[in-house]
């Protein structure tokens, strides 16, 4: 395994058609737990490292397709293969893409797990990570709209 210090990633999704490329090496790389995220991935957390926009290129023959899936955030994803590949705040100069997503996802490591109030009951995951809630009175999230759609 990596110790974590890499001077760039590259990745992309599944099928080829999105590929990318980030100049630095990413920054606050996290498990989010939170329910908006477990949907977007499909899966029980999302693996995410954060990296500056101004430093991503995208090449292959497609670009991300993106879904508000909130009224503060934003997906891209993979229209032709559907791979989940970035989380961002359209009004911030940041954005993460998915560990998963990857060339060498052994190139980062995880620090933290945030969103942990809304961790399935019987995930267990005993890494020594510190451990972060949501504060649903921040500025970002105080009146931020879901668009997700539960039944």
């Amino acid at each position: 395994m990596s110790d974590g210090k890499v001077d760039g990633v590259t990745g992309g999704c599944q099928c080829g058609a999105v590929r990318y490329h980030s100049t630095m090496a990413p920054e606050g790389v996290h498990f989010c737990h939170c329910r908006m995220c477990q949907r977007a991935v499909g899966n029980v957390f999302a693996a995410l490292a954060g990296v500056r926009k101004d430093t991503v290129t995208w090449s292959g023959t497609g670009r991300p397709t993106f879904y508000a899936s909130s009224s503060v955030a934003e997906r891209g994803f993979c229209a032709q293969c559907g791979t989940p590949l970035t989380f961002a705040y359209p009004d911030s100069d940041w954005m993460s893409v998915t560990i998963g997503s990857l060339d060498d996802p052994e190139a980062v490591v995880p620090e933290v797990h945030c969103g942990v109030e809304s961790r399935l009951s019987w995930l267990h995951v005993q890494d020594g990570l510190p451990e972060e809630y949501t504060d649903p009175k921040s500025d970002r999230l105080r009146d931020m709209v879901s668009h997700q759609v539960y039944f």
